[in-house]
């Protein structure tokens, strides 16, 4: 029988992935960046939802100094979206894109790494495995429904839960096209 994943486990399995696609983004070009950075925008979203709907609500009552943790963590990532947001249109070869996409790379690695150590490595301190286990669970759900692009502003679980549900149709449907017309 194999082990359940747990929360921890899960989301630094995606901040792996996170890592890879950014490099694969640098380091490729035409049509093969454009790809690797849709598969990058994609992750993120739906990884950076089910944080703000399952890990953060559990970080800010469980951990000390939970509250200030989720806010600057809530910042980075509002941050990010917004550069995702204005790099999602923009020509994948263009300087400006290699530019701003640079800055989002060195903030997403720190944002990663901050999330890693201020939250994720308390969590093991204050829930047992089977609570981690449901965690995992519930953030594989979250992410089954949420939008696949970057929406400023949805930031915390009641926001998501009014904008998600539309965004995401919205969302699923545009990448539904892009892929149809390559």
């Amino acid at each position: 029988m194999t082990q359940s994943t747990d929360v921890v486990e899960l989301l630094k399995a995606q901040h792996t992935r996170i890592r890879d696609l950014l490099d694969e983004v640098a380091a490729a070009k035409g049509e093969e960046r454009k790809q690797h950075f849709q598969d990058l925008v994609r992750l993120l979203a739906v990884h950076e939802t089910a944080e703000e709907e399952v890990v953060h609500p559990f970080a800010r009552k469980n951990i000390d100094g939970g509250e200030q943790i989720v806010k600057d963590r809530i910042q980075e990532e509002e941050n990010a979206k917004e550069v995702l947001s204005r790099l999602d249109d923009m020509d994948t070869d263009s300087p400006q894109f290699m530019t701003q996409f640079k800055e989002l790379r060195k903030d997403v690695l720190a944002h990663a790494e901050a999330e890693e150590k201020y939250e994720f490595a308390q969590f093991k301190q204050v829930a047992d495995r089977g609570k981690l286990e449901n965690m995992a669970r519930a953030v594989k759900a979250a992410e089954a429904v949420a939008p696949t692009r970057p929406h400023p502003g949805t930031d915390t679980a009641v926001k998501n839960l009014a904008v998600g549900p539309v965004a995401s149709v919205v969302d699923r449907t545009r990448d539904a096209i892009r892929k149809a017309i390559g």
